[in-house]
């Protein structure tokens, strides 16, 4: 089982998702601390609630201090909106969500609405969500799996949100999984970088 760290800046829906998951099984691993980098963020009156550790950091020496008191082999970002320097050994341990279907609508300033309204305005046809692992670079690292959504003609940046982030609850736990089952190296060892 992993000992996964969670880092957001926001509401914390995801960490809502990968509560349930975990007490309901289908979500191996264990959530061993949360992250802020917003000090008022919902998300870490949520992780209080929960039960788990949770604190305020504004930055990546001031995260990896953190992470150095707690074992972890895994750190997921879950609405994490920062380039995120983890510590050398966890290099390779950063999982990722992008709501789109990468290389499409990614890289710097590519986050959160800004990707619905730019797939919207493309007159796209489907969307989606990426699970990578996170490296130097936004939105570069092996991708460990992808969830394909169709849109409607009619579709708002609202409801191509809402159909992506349905999707992104189930990918994010089961990515989470594959980790597990399959090793890091597996991913990183798959992709040419």
């Amino acid at each position: 089982m992993r000992n996964m760290a969670v880092l957001l800046s926001g509401s914390g829906r995801t960490l809502d998702n990968f509560h349930e998951r975990i007490a309901a099984g289908s979500l191996r691993t264990r959530i061993r601390v949360v992250i802020a980098n917003v000090a008022d963020a919902l998300g870490l009156e949520k992780a209080r609630r929960y039960g788990y550790p949770a604190f305020h950091a504004p930055d990546n020496d001031e995260i990896n201090r953190i992470l150095a008191n707690y074992e972890v082999d895994l750190v997921v970002l879950a609405g994490y909106l920062k380039l995120y320097t983890p510590p050398a050994h966890l290099r390779r341990s950063v999982l990722n969500i992008h709501p789109a279907l990468i290389p499409s609508f990614c890289g710097a300033g590519f986050y959160g609405h800004h990707v619905h309204e730019a797939v919207k305005a493309r007159g796209c046809t489907v969307s989606g969500c990426t699970v990578h692992f996170a490296n130097e670079l936004y939105d570069q690292g092996p991708i460990v799996l992808q969830r394909c959504v169709a849109l409607e003609d009619g579709d708002t940046p609202d409801d191509i949100a809402a159909r992506v982030f349905a999707v992104e609850c189930e990918a994010y736990p089961e990515a989470i999984n594959l980790v597990a089952a399959k090793g890091e190296a597996y991913f990183w060892e798959r992709v040419h970088q």
